[in-house]
């Protein structure tokens, strides 16, 4: 997710200072931050949108705008930098996506349900069909295990953003970022298998 910002001359320090002056209560950052960053959320909505079925009722721009309606709402949180901005957008999109996935659900009383496999639920970029009700159940779980892990597979899964630039958003290194995904897929897969 490096594209965005830097492919209009602008760098994560740009999008860090307009977040962190926003966060500090300058209405006209969020004026300027949001054509900077609206292209990187749109990228990372397309992607979990492909995950989808093919008769959602979400659209790609649906989900961009509910996101950033929820993020002028999160106005008082203090900004740390851009990764820590898409974590939370990541976090925002998965609760979307989840709450329209059990109202959808709800609505068919439980019907048409699909099992996924381990690699459906686990890639970088979702397979057509995944079930992020299974998903999210077992990231639930597996926060109680271990928050960390659970918010490694977050914000790469839901957030796609990169080994570093979650390792920057949680404060700890890129290797551990990626043996925290090693071991939370693998723990993942096992809960997800148990469901099926």
């Amino acid at each position: 997710m490096t594209t965005g910002a830097a492919s209009r001359g602008r760098t994560p320090q740009d999008v860090t200072g307009l977040l962190v002056a926003w966060g500090a209560g300058d209405e006209s950052a969020l004026d300027r931050l949001l054509p900077i960053v609206y292209g990187e959320l749109r990228h990372v909505a397309r992607r979990l949108m492909r995950g989808e079925r093919g008769e959602h009722t979400l659209q790609t721009t649906a989900l961009v705008n509910e996101a950033y309606l929820r993020l002028i709402d999160l106005s008082r949180v203090r900004w740390q930098d851009r990764a820590h901005f898409f974590a939370m957008s990541a976090r925002l999109m998965r609760r979307i996506l989840v709450d329209h996935a059990r109202a959808r659900r709800y609505a068919k009383r439980g019907g048409g349900r699909r099992p996924i496999s381990l690699d459906e639920a686990l890639v970088v970029a979702p397979e057509r069909g995944t079930d992020l009700i299974a998903v999210d159940d077992a990231l639930k779980a597996l926060a109680v295990v271990d928050l960390r892990k659970s918010r490694v597979v977050e914000m790469r899964f839901f957030g796609g953003l990169t080994a570093e630039e979650t390792a920057t958003a949680l404060g700890v290194s890129a290797v551990t970022v990626m043996r925290d995904w090693r071991l939370a897929r693998t723990w993942l897969l096992r809960e997800l298998g148990r469901k099926d």
